[in-house]
Formats: C-alpha cells, sequence, structure tokens
C-alpha cells in the first residue's frame, strides 16, 4: 500500500466551469501533482499542491534541447458518481518507455497511478457528467539542470494537471475531413515517433497549420523514406475497413503504440473481425475507393476516442468515405469504449479502475 501523498489544498478555489461548453485543454482544476528528481535522491518530494505558476532557471534544459516528454488519460464520473479510469496501467507503461527513449530517469508505474488516483479524487467535483465529457489528466516530465551543455539533465520536474474538457472536435463524432502530408514528415524509424515526446508535436505544427488553413483538421503523415506508406494522424492511431478486413498500419517505430488502438484492436477481435496490421499505402486508399471497397476509415485517441474520416485529399484529390457518414464499426466502438469508459456497459477485458 502507498503513503497518501501529502495534500496543500487551494485557499482560493475557482468558479466551475459550465460543463456544456468546456472545449478541449482550457480550463484547469484547482490542484496539481509535483515531484523532483535528482541524481542523488532519485525521485522525491511528491506532494499535491494548489495550481500554480511553477519557476524555472532561464537556461533551463528543457527550453533549449527539449528534454520533455507526456501521457494523456482521463477519469469519467457515471450518473451513480461513480469515478473510473481506463487502462491507466498502460498509459504508465508508455510513459517510462518514452523515458528510456530520451534519457528520463524511470518513475514506478504502480506508484503514478496511484498518485493519479489521489489527485483525480482532491478534485474529483471537477469531473463533468454530462455525455461526452471528462476530466483530461496530463503528466508530464521536463528537463530543469540550468546548463547550456547538450547532455541528458541531471535533474527533473514530473507534474500532473487535470481539465475538465469535452469533445476533442467540436463536431463531436461528426466525420473529419484530413489532409495528407506530402511534404514535411514528422517521424522516421531509429527516430522518437513511438514516444511521446514533445518534440514530435512541434515537428507537426507547420504542417497541421497549412492543413487547418485549407479547411482540414488534421493531418495524416506518410512515412518519412519512401513518403508512400501510412504512418499515423496527427492526434491519433488510424484504420481502415477495406473489403471487410480492417487495417492498421503495423508499430514500425516511428508510430506512437495508442492506449485507444490497443483496445480497439482487442475489441474487433472479440467480436470476431479480421484485424490486421501491415504496410498500407496511400495509393492501395485511392485504388480500393476506385474498386468501391473502401467501406470506412476512423481514427484512435484518448482525447477523441473514435474519430470517424469522412475525406482523404492527398496532392489535391479528394476522395468521399462511406458517403461522409459515420460508419457502423466507428460508431458500435464508440459506444462499446464510452460505455466502458463510463460505466455504463459491462468490461469483459478488466480495462476499468474504479477508484472511489
Amino acid at each position: 500500500m502507498f503513503t497518501k501523498i501529502p495534500v496543500t489544498k487551494t485557499t482560493s478555489p475557482k468558479e466551475k466551469p459550465d460543463a456544456s461548453g468546456l472545449g478541449f485543454g482550457k480550463i484547469f482544476t484547482d490542484h496539481m501533482f509535483i515531484m523532483k528528481y535528482s541524481v542523488e535522491k532519485g525521485w522525491y518530494d511528491p506532494k499535491i499542491i494548489p495550481y500554480a505558476p511553477i519557476t524555472l532557471d532561464p537556461s533551463a534544459m528543457v527550453f533549449h534541447y527539449g528534454q520533455a516528454i507526456f501521457e494523456g488519460l482521463k477519469a469519467y464520473k457515471n450518473d451513480n458518481g461513480d469515478i473510473y479510469l481506463f487502462r491507466p496501467d498502460k498509459n504508465m507503461a508508455r510513459l517510462n518507455n518514452s523515458n528510456d527513449r530520451i534519457c528520463m530517469p524511470s518513475i514506478d508505474e504502480e506508484f503514478m497511478v496511484e498518485v493519479i488516483k489521489q489527485l483525480v479524487l482532491v478534485d474529483q467535483d471537477w469531473i463533468p457528467s454530462i455525455d461526452g465529457s471528462s476530466l483530461y489528466i496530463r503528466p508530464f516530465i521536463i528537463a530543469t539542470d540550468p546548463f547550456l551543455g547538450v547532455h541528458a539533465s541531471h535533474t527533473y520536474k514530473f507534474m500532473i494537471i487535470l481539465s475538465p474538457s469535452g469533445n476533442y472536435y467540436p463536431g463531436g463524432l461528426a466525420p473529419v475531413k484530413i489532409l495528407v502530408e506530402n511534404e514535411y514528415v514528422r517521424s522516421v524509424i531509429g527516430g522518437t515517433g513511438y514516444a511521446k515526446v514533445a518534440g514530435n508535436y512541434a515537428a507537426s505544427l507547420k504542417a497541421q497549420s497549412i492543413a487547418e488553413q485549407k479547411g482540414y483538421v488534421q493531418v495524416l503523415w506518410l512515412d518519412g523514406v519512401e513518403r508512400k506508406y501510412i504512418e499515423e494522424v496527427g492526434a491519433m492511431n488510424v484504420f481502415f475497413k477495406i473489403n471487410g478486413e480492417i487495417i492498421t498500419p503495423f508499430l514500425t517505430g516511428s508510430i506512437l503504440p495508442g492506449v485507444t488502438r490497443m483496445s480497439v484492436i482487442e475489441i474487433l477481435k472479440f467480436w470476431g473481425y479480421k484485424v490486421t496490421e501491415r504496410r498500407i499505402s496511400i495509393d492501395e486508399l485511392f485504388e480500393a475507393q476506385k474498386a468501391g471497397t473502401f467501406e470506412e476509415s476512423f481514427g484512435t485517441g484518448t482525447a477523441a476516442v473514435i474519430s470517424p474520416v469522412g475525406e482523404l485529399n492527398w496532392k489535391e484529390n479528394s476522395i468521399i468515405i462511406n458517403d461522409g457518414k459515420i460508419g457502423e464499426i466507428s460508431q458500435k466502438l464508440y459506444d462499446t469504449l464510452t460505455g466502458i469508459q463510463y460505466g455504463k456497459l459491462d468490461d469483459p477485458f478488466g480495462w476499468r479502475v474504479k477508484i472511489n
């Protein structure tokens, strides 16, 4: 049993927002978790304190060499007031995987899950309970050494902040339009694509900005070598249903191994669908569309859960998928995943973690 984390309660609680207009990642709760690391002490001084700005030296290495990683998961509240997490152990295992990739110290994964439980319970009144809403949980680690030499930092801060959130996309479960990126690349095999490293997202911003200017919600990345094999969408992994088979790019080392991706594969196989992880090219998608066998596409991620794809544009050529409508599998997966997450459906997989 882990020791209860010391808690300093805020003396100036914030006003709770209207749950019907939350959006995503714009509002933050009253408290946060913080813990420090040094080579001499290891991880130490864990505590829950009022949400507030932090002070860093201008020479802190995170500003200069980008040594920063993060995770994203959610807490859910149902009509009975029960609070759940969804597979938090997988997020914490992935956080340590990211740590290893950019030379950060690992953290005990069971301890991290316990910290999340305690922090969520401190701010449980912030968990929205309307359909589609949740409490987004953002653990992150930054390098804090005040030094301008290029090497791994010797000191770090591990923090967790919470944000009551609605739908990631303003349109909810409506199919999204996606631009296939043909000029820039996000990652290559041997790089940091499989880790949730802050720099990966900085590298995606230029293409994302261009896509938004053209009226597209997200970018679909191709591989960084041949520029033809599909990897992932900016904020999610991606699936395609072609001639009855559900295909998703296999994890090459340049693709983030999503927890929702993993869960969707397990659910689809549980239902009896043929699911294949393999290389799939953008040409294959356009050929399937011409042949009339491209039946459905959807993205998967913690923030959006399931996001149907209604249009793909590649080199100014567009294909409309499933007449721009939500596909049957997309809807069924969304209903099933959210039903498990909110405690409304049975959980045959043991993924749901009740914390109150």
